[in-house]
């Protein structure tokens, strides 16, 4: 009796410490979402009532769009190549061929080209933003800021905050090319498919909605970016392994909320299509 009561009594224990921990971690979930929420809207209350000064915004408009060209150029344009190829071999034995052009459209338009993007971008900018602003917050430079009456919401977010919202979007067109022409090479060159026979029929499966698609994830992935990765990097402590810690959890979080933001937006819009009737 008294070994069996003792062990009730440790499982009784841990079990009320597992519900402490697990009580404790949506404490934390909370109060993290709501820090988040207000980082947003403090950002934005800036940005509305005392806009950055344009040379910030300059500076990374520069550092997220123009040295990212190279990374998204090469994964749109990888992308296209291999779509191509697999809708050649998947379409060629069954005389579609000539649809592969619209496979590569379709494919780098509604779905690839926004979210590929979006993770370059994450690992390129999104990992340097918020390592950036880790050091900054563990070196004690941005209390600093705050002595010297500057609002770091203003100086240090904000720009960046624009510069996602309008960079993702002509990123994100721009890797649609790419993969549209690396797919155009290899189904013309390698695959002997001719120029007509690869564009013709986009003009009638492809349409105005599948661009909307494509915009409207750009800037909603710009948003998560740009945000979870300013917050997370603000956040940070514990000296030179907390900005590695903050690093990591940041890109993880923006690639998990941009792949469920991707199937919500996907949804949302096709329902609303069904249900105005737009773009019909």
């Amino acid at each position: 009796m008294g070994w069996s009561h003792i062990s009730f009594k440790k499982n009784k224990a841990l079990s009320i410490l597992t519900y402490m921990r697990i009580l404790h971690y949506k404490c934390n979930f909370l109060a993290e979402t709501g820090e988040y929420i207000l980082l947003i809207w403090n950002v934005i209350v800036v940005i509305c009532t005392r806009p950055p000064r344009w040379s910030l915004i300059q500076e990374q408009l520069y550092n997220i769009g123009v040295l990212s060209l190279p990374v998204v150029a090469m994964t749109g344009f990888f992308t296209g190549l291999v779509l191509a190829a697999q809708s050649f071999f998947q379409l060629s034995s069954k005389g579609l061929a000539g649809a592969t052009g619209v496979m590569v459209g379709k494919a780098m338009l509604t779905e690839l080209g926004p979210v590929l993007t979006a993770f370059m971008v994450t690992g390129r900018v999104g990992a340097a933003m918020c390592a950036e602003l880790a050091t900054m917050r563990v070196s004690e430079q941005i209390e600093a800021l705050e002595t010297m009456s500057v609002n770091p919401n203003r100086y240090l977010i904000s720009p960046r905050f624009i510069s996602g919202i309008i960079m993702m979007p002509l990123l994100t067109v721009f890797s649609i090319i790419m993969g549209m022409f690396g797919g155009c090479l290899i189904s013309v060159y390698y695959f002997k498919i001719s120029f007509a026979s690869y564009f013709d029929p986009m003009p009638i499966y492809i349409n105005n909605f599948d661009l909307l698609t494509a915009v409207v994830k750009a800037l909603i992935f710009g948003f998560l970016i740009t945000t979870i990765s300013c917050y997370k990097g603000l956040r940070t402590s514990g000296g030179a392994g907390g900005v590695g810690r903050s690093t990591t959890k940041s890109v993880v979080i923006c690639y998990t909320l941009i792949l469920f933001a991707n199937f919500f937006i996907t949804l949302g819009l096709n329902l609303l299509k069904k249900m105005t009737g737009w773009f019909s």
